[in-house]
């Protein structure tokens, strides 16, 4: 007995669909600027201290004191590296720097007083 001559296997699956590149992970968008403001008056008599120490030039009383701020939280406006520095705010009863700080810009009169250690901003108006 023979066999009858085999026939192509029928094809009636599509051919498989090209593998698409897995997406890479993003970064998250650039959060825009996120701050508020508060008067000049309202600031704790240590953020007075600090922003007087601050047009005297000095002397400060922590070494990182005037050192460069990286606004990596990206709350304050995008600006680019050396714009921004920061100085600590005492904090009373506190025997280590603390969480105050005050952020200052280039642009004149351009402070930002945190309570928080950079989780949020505040815009001094120094008119008020």
């Amino acid at each position: 007995m023979s066999r009858p001559p085999s026939s192509p296997p029928s094809s009636s699956a599509p051919p498989p669909a090209p593998r698409r590149p897995r997406p890479r992970p993003s970064r998250p968008p650039l959060a825009a600027a996120a701050y508020g403001s508060i008067c000049s008056s309202d600031l704790p008599a240590q953020a007075h201290d600090t922003l007087r120490l601050i047009e005297a030039g000095g002397p400060f009383p922590y070494r990182p004191d005037g050192s460069v701020f990286q606004n990596r939280e990206r709350l304050l406006p995008a600006q680019g590296s050396g714009y921004y520095h920061e100085y600590t705010v005492k904090t009373p009863g506190t025997s280590t720097r603390g969480a105050r700080r005050i952020v200052t810009g280039s642009a004149e009169r351009e402070d930002y007083y945190t309570a928080d250690h950079y989780a949020s901003f505040d815009l001094i108006d120094h008119a008020c």
